[in-house]
């Protein structure tokens, strides 16, 4: 099942416009540009997309 809304990042607006949305179909995370919603998505499986935010998210950790 498709999940038709699009989560968009807490850093969108103001001056953070290069960003992307995300949503999730099936088992796989859609991700595109906010700002060009042409028909080209990128496309991952759930597992790997929480693999890369755990790890964007560890990497951002204040020391």
């Amino acid at each position: 099942m498709i999940d038709t809304e699009w989560g968009k990042s807490s850093y969108s607006g103001g001056a953070h416009q290069d960003c992307v949305e995300c949503r999730r179909d099936g088992g796989i995370v859609q991700v595109r540009d906010t700002q060009n919603h042409a028909p080209e998505l990128l496309a991952f499986p759930s597992e790997e997309w929480a693999a890369f935010i755990t790890g964007v998210a560890r990497d951002h950790e204040p020391e």
